[in-house]
């Protein structure tokens, strides 16, 4: 019967897996509705291939992961606050991580692209794709929110926050 379980879940695995990352993501009704053209003619290529597309960008090549001033991380498609540098930490990964963020600004879904389940976060106002959430993070959640850094804007504490892209 277990052996009948685990394939039956690999089967389940390998189907998400062929999936576009479109359906991947339920596609809730998200408050900031652009279209394609729009949020290209506004992102760089990099941050609309992560942002819309579910892109990856390559470990190491963000500025952000080394950045440690206080402020704020936003949303590089809408500006809306995700993070504060306060729960920022180096994973060792060579992407900005963070062990929380903001309340109620991240939505998640179940991504198949490498065949087995990943938790994906995405900003809850532009659906834009952020990263994976992985449970081998510090105290006090344990979680890592493992962010794709050009996916990302920081705002340093003493600079106002960007106004919300409408």
């Amino acid at each position: 019967m277990e052996r009948r379980h685990m394939l039956k879940t690999f089967v389940t695995w390998l189907a998400g897996a062929a999936l576009p990352a479109s359906s991947v993501l339920a596609a809730p009704p998200f408050p900031l509705k652009k279209t394609e053209a729009q949020w290209r003619a506004i992102l760089s290529p990099a941050a609309y291939h992560v942002l819309f597309d579910h892109g990856t960008e390559r470990a190491g090549s963000s500025p952000l992961d080394a950045e440690k001033r206080s402020g704020t991380f936003v949303c590089a498609a809408c500006h809306q606050p995700l993070f504060d540098a306060a729960t920022k930490y180096d994973s060792g990964t060579g992407w900005p991580s963070f062990w929380q963020p903001l309340p109620q600004v991240v939505g998640t879904s179940t991504d198949f692209k490498l065949i087995y389940p990943r938790t994906e976060y995405h900003c809850s106002r532009c659906g834009g794709h952020q990263g994976h959430i992985f449970n081998d993070g510090p105290k006090p959640t344990g979680q890592r929110y493992c962010n794709n850094g050009v996916a990302l804007a920081f705002v340093p504490k003493d600079q106002a926050l960007p106004a919300l892209r409408t």
